[in-house]
Order: C-alpha cells, then sequence, then structure tokens
C-alpha cells in the first residue's frame, strides 16, 4: 500500500467531504452547543461501521468514533466550534449574514471534516486487510474556550493512544514544533451590599471596588512576574448605575506562561490578591475556575512523519479563480499584517509568498524555538500522548485568524485546504502504523520531553464544563 491508495479514497470522499463544510460553515454554532455539527460528523463515521462514544467528560457534543482492533492506535482530534459576532458571507468587503451571529473565522468548519475525512481513509486500509491498527477520531467541542480537550483529558479520553495527530487552517502549509502558553481561565465575583451611593455610601459595601482593586494589585505584581508571563482581563459586571453601589461584580482573568508551573504560580499570586481586595472591601468572593490547559509540547517523530507526507503529497491545487478571490480579499488586509505573517517564513518561501495571495507549497517546520502567545487545548493531548500537528492553507496570505477575512475563505476555496489536510492526517497516520518502530522512537522521545513531570488535569475533578461560556 502506498500514500496515494489512501489519498484516491480521500479523494473518492470528496463530494461528502465539501458538503459538509459547507453545512457547518452554514450553521455556525458556539463552544458546547454544536449539536448539529457534531451530529453531522458522527453520523458520517457511524455509516462507516465506528462504534461511538457520545457525551465524553460531560461534554454532549464531544465523541470519540473508533474501528479496528489493532495493537498500535493512532487518534485524529478534530474540531467544530465558532467564533461569537463573525457571521460573514462569501465575499471580498464586510458583509454579515446575520449580524451579530457566529461564523467560522478559525475554520473549524474545515479542522472536524478533515479528520473525518482522514479517519474513513484509513478505516478502509484497515477493513481491505492492507493495514493492520486501530484508528480513533475524537471530536473536541469548545476549543475556542479551552475546554473541550480538557475535560476530556480529565475523563482518559487519550489514554490508550500511541500517537495523537491534529492540524489547524491558516495562511501556510507547515508541521509546527513551536511552543504554545500554558493558560488558566479564572472568574472572581464579588459580593457586596446595595446603597444609595449619594445619600448613603456608607451603608454600602462595593463589590466594583473589590474588582477595582484587584485589578490595581495585579497591575503592582506584573512587575515582580517573567516577562513571558501574560495576565489579561474584562470586567464582566460592574453594576447598573452610578448611583447604586453595585451589590456583585464580577472579573475574569486569563493568566498565560510557558509552563504549567508557571501559570499556577502567577494564577495563586492573582488568587491572593483577589482574597485581599475582598478584605480590603469587606464583600464576599467566589471564585470560579473556567478551565486551564497546558502548553503545547511537540513530538520531534510524529512531526517528521509529518512532513514526509506533506512532502509526497506536494501543493495544494487552487484554481484560477481561488486565488482571484484570495487577492480581493488580501486587498482588504493592512499591509503590515502581510509584513508580520511573512517574518519568519524561510526566505525562499517568503519570497513567493510575497506575489501569491494563496500560496499551497508546503513549506518546511520553521518555528522550532518559538513560543506562541497563544493558548490550545491540544496542548493537555500532548502532555499524554506523542503528539503532531500542522497548518494547513485555507485562507489568503497574511489573512489573522479570528477575522471575517478567514470566514469568507472558509465557506470558499478554504474547503481545499480543508481535503489537503485531510490526505495529510491520513497518510501520516499509515505512515506510522506500517512502521511500528517509528511509533516506538515517537514514545521514547515522549518519555524523554516529559521527564519526571507527568499529566495532571487542571480542572477540578469536580468540576463542570461551562456551558454558559460562549466567547474566549
Amino acid at each position: 500500500m502506498t500514500f496515494h491508495d489512501v489519498f484516491d479514497e480521500i479523494e473518492r470522499d470528496r463530494p461528502m467531504l465539501e458538503r459538509m463544510a459547507r453545512e457547518i460553515w452554514e450553521s455556525p454554532e458556539l463552544g458546547l452547543h454544536e449539536e448539529r455539527s457534531a451530529a453531522l460528523l458522527r453520523e458520517a463515521l457511524a455509516d462507516e461501521g465506528f462504534d461511538l462514544e457520545v457525551g465524553v467528560g460531560g461534554m454532549p457534543t464531544a465523541f470519540i468514533a473508533t474501528y479496528g482492533e489493532g495493537d498500535a492506535t493512532v487518534g485524529i482530534l478534530g474540531e467544530y466550534d465558532a467564533l461569537p459576532g463573525l457571521s460573514q458571507r462569501v465575499c471580498a468587503e464586510r458583509d454579515p449574514v446575520e449580524e451579530g451571529e457566529p461564523g467560522h473565522g478559525c475554520g473549524h468548519n474545515l479542522f472536524g471534516v478533515a479528520g473525518v475525512g482522514a479517519a474513513l481513509g484509513v478505516k478502509r486500509q484497515i477493513e481491505g486487510g492492507d493495514l493492520d491498527g486501530t484508528i480513533k477520531f475524537f471530536g473536541c467541542p469548545a476549543e475556542e474556550t479551552l475546554v473541550g480537550k480538557v475535560f476530556m483529558a480529565r475523563a482518559g479520553a487519550f489514554d490508550d493512544l500511541d500517537v495523537a495527530l491534529t492540524w489547524h487552517p491558516g495562511d501556510v502549509s507547515t508541521p509546527r514544533f513551536g511552543r504554545t502558553l500554558a493558560m488558566d481561565s479564572v472568574q472572581f465575583r464579588y459580593e457586596g451590599v446595595s446603597a444609595h451611593a449619594s445619600v448613603s455610601p456608607e451603608s454600602g459595601r462595593s463589590a466594583l471596588d473589590a474588582v477595582s482593586l484587584l485589578n490595581t494589585g495585579v497591575e503592582y505584581a506584573r512587575e515582580h512576574l517573567p516577562d513571558s508571563t501574560r495576565i489579561h482581563y474584562v470586567i464582566t459586571d460592574g453594576g447598573d448605575a452610578p448611583n447604586v453601589v453595585p451589590s456583585s461584580a464580577t472579573v475574569w482573568y486569563y493568566v498565560r506562561a510557558p509552563t504549567r508551573g508557571e501559570v499556577e504560580f502567577a494564577t495563586d499570586w492573582v488568587g491572593d490578591i483577589a482574597a485581599g481586595a475582598a478584605r480590603m472591601t469587606r464583600t464576599d468572593l467566589t471564585r470560579r475556575a473556567v478551565t486551564g490547559c497546558w502548553d503545547y509540547l511537540p513530538n520531534r517523530v510524529v512531526t517528521d512523519a509529518i512532513w514526509e507526507t506533506m512532502t509526497e503529497l506536494g501543493e495544494i491545487e487552487f484554481a484560477d479563480e481561488d486565488r482571484a478571490f484570495a487577492e480581493e480579499l488580501q486587498g482588504t488586509l493592512a499591509e503590515t499584517q502581510l509584513e508580520r505573517s511573512l517574518e519568519d517564513i524561510p526566505d525562499e518561501h517568503a519570497r513567493a509568498m510575497s506575489q501569491d495571495p494563496l500560496y499551497g507549497v508546503p513549506v518546511p517546520v520553521y518555528d522550532e524555538d518559538s513560543i506562541s502567545g497563544g493558548s490550545t487545548d491540544v496542548g493537555d493531548v500532548s502532555w499524554i500522548v506523542p503528539t503532531g500537528q500542522f497548518r494547513a492553507a485555507t485562507w489568503p496570505v497574511g489573512t489573522p485568524a479570528h477575522s471575517w477575512q478567514a470566514v469568507a475563505a472558509n465557506g470558499d476555496f478554504g474547503i481545499e485546504g480543508g481535503i489537503y489536510a485531510a490526505k495529510v492526517l491520513a497518510g501520516t497516520a499509515i505512515l506510522l502504523l506500517e512502521n511500528p518502530s517509528r511509533l516506538e522512537r515517537a514514545q521514547a522521545t515522549f518519555r524523554d520531553s516529559t521527564g519526571d513531570r507527568s499529566y495532571e488535569s487542571p480542572v477540578d475533578a469536580d468540576a463542570e464544563p461551562p456551558f454558559d461560556i460562549t466567547a474566549g
């Protein structure tokens, strides 16, 4: 069997995959509420004979689909949640389908579908007797709020894997080897006493004062935290009118740092400041740990297998009309966005990308020593099992994720990048399943990388998934 057998299988599934990607794009759903999207993916896998486990980690839209009984098990991660407020038509100007509604600005309408396409392609090789192993597809909700994989991991969903594979839409096709930031998401709610702010302020106890003191204390703490630590917040509830002492107020914090240990240190400090603010204002404090995640731990062996598959597959074949639309979308971006997107790209590719709005040529790893400013719940999986991920070009060069331009692309030519991603995932899975020695090397590399640090869930054992959190 060759790579091209499974590539051909995915091509035969192209009409179905394109239809699913468009259906999910047309009906975007926020995290933990992706009922239609998850059902669409589950049905495609169930129709092919996959065994389904639904409601993983206490989340109705989380599921695992399994096929095969081989000793080696490869997992493919998929996502399908949208972003709030990014509704957008397929056009080169800001034009929401429905103002204020969600949109797929991170390409998750392609993300899960590509994983399903890959899982189906590998399944058929196992079914035909050409391959021995087990393939699992993980339907992972609520990545945008860093919830899905965290609660699935706490439930042990990934414990029996030999390797995990995933990808993400972007403006370039390349394996990812850079790290990401670990993170905690915490809300602090204060309860005080309401009073007339002018007639009898002495009768009140301001919950908003407590929030303000917490925020001020954190600003002073920044001086004594590492430069790589990031703390940001938003006041989600601060009162209703200036002449009423706020009896309740809530502030939501993200704490990020390169390692889980550093995040826990900083979060504890923020918690101490929060408690101090409550004492200073004589208010009552309730702390809610919404979620948390680990930093991403790349695996060299798995990443090399991804690159081998990408080079075998070659360039994404975008049509001329795709490039024309991409050029229109690119024209709506600031020139600095294009410049920033090319900063770390190897010169030969950067020069070509500056001239091509839709660059389909695979680029070798170039982020090996980098730490992204963002966070992902793929990090949790990567501390449980050897993990590899890559990006595939689905929107124009220079386009930022979480933008209306990305939404427009993901509903159109981005689907071609999603088909490409399905082939990379499937080819890499086969490469690993056919070569047990590679899986053994991936495991050895994983053990060397983790050392004496083993995964512990960043959320409490009794914590419920935050169904009320739809933005992150």
